[in-house]
């Protein structure tokens, strides 16, 4: 029982990361109806870029995710316009296959660059362990936790309160409309993609300071993940992406608790076929008819 407890624990901070990610993948689909696949590899180049800056340069954790999500936003806003935006008048498939191109295109790009080999994440905070009782936990889940709560709430104010936010539900209900109310739709979009590509950063910055290692394919289990969480939450949905996370956290490590820890993706993808048969729009989607 105390291992079980343990678990759920540590699928809670596990979640947390899951749900940025799952956020970025929603919003995404929520404003364009694109899956963006490449999402994992933006998770990934953000682990990256925050590990050179803290071993080349010498910076402090905070300073370097903070540069990190700066950089993985612009290459967010850059795969849009370049890959996704010629594309937008054309078949979902067309869309769908072309993230999946952009998905292996900067893996392979990494794997070329830095090649394959897992890196040891420098240690920019110093880990210690709390006792709770028969529960450890450490800072660095602490903050994980923590900041993965505040980046969620810092979205959900943009999304609700700015005039960006705004912009940003009426694209996502009717484009041709919005743009016909003077609403730049192309910025929207961008700027979509700027905010989800921060979050993955984030994600790959934490993931990389909780197991001390990061690597060129460190993206592509984390992003199916995320996805498999936007969809259980309902994809679309903000608040539903979030929620998907930490449930697909919680299976993950109560699956391990229960000694199948060699099954735990497989158990994860089990839920994504569940959910497809028994309530394709997930916990917080509404059925609604689609015209084609």
């Amino acid at each position: 029982m105390e291992i079980f407890i343990q678990q759920i624990v540590n699928g809670l901070f596990l979640g947390s990361v899951y749900a940025l990610m799952a956020l970025g993948y929603t919003m995404v689909y929520g404003i364009i109806k694109l899956i963006n696949f490449a999402h994992g590899e933006i998770y990934m180049i953000g682990s990256f870029i925050g590990y050179f800056l803290i071993n080349q340069f010498n910076m402090g954790f905070f300073p370097a995710l903070v540069l990190s999500m700066a950089g993985s936003a612009i290459l967010g806003v850059v795969i849009e316009f370049l890959a996704y935006r010629p594309l937008r008048n054309s078949t979902r498939i067309a869309a769908l296959i072309t993230a999946i191109g952009v998905s292996y295109l900067l893996q392979n790009t990494m794997i070329y660059f830095f090649s394959s080999t897992t890196r040891p994440f420098p240690q920019a905070i110093k880990l210690h362990v709390y006792k709770i009782g028969f529960l450890s936990i450490s800072n660095i889940q602490l903050l994980i936790l923590g900041l993965s709560l505040f980046l969620m709430i810092a979205l959900n104010l943009i999304v609700q309160k700015t005039k960006m936010g705004k912009a940003m539900r009426a694209v996502s209900v009717d484009t041709d409309a919005a743009q016909l109310m003077g609403i730049d739709v192309n910025r929207t979009i961008s700027f979509t993609f700027a905010l989800g590509s921060a979050l993955a950063a984030a994600g790959g910055m934490m993931i990389g300071l909780y197991y001390n290692s990061i690597d060129p394919m460190m993206g592509y289990i984390p992003g199916l993940k995320s996805f498999i969480a936007a969809v259980l939450g309902g994809i679309g949905i903000i608040p539903g992406a979030a929620i998907g996370g930490f449930v697909i956290g919680l299976i993950e490590t109560l699956t391990t608790a229960l000694g199948f820890s060699d099954f735990k993706d497989a158990v994860v993808y089990a839920v994504l076929i569940l959910i497809l048969l028994i309530r394709p729009a997930g916990i917080l989607g509404k059925h609604v008819k689609e015209k084609v």
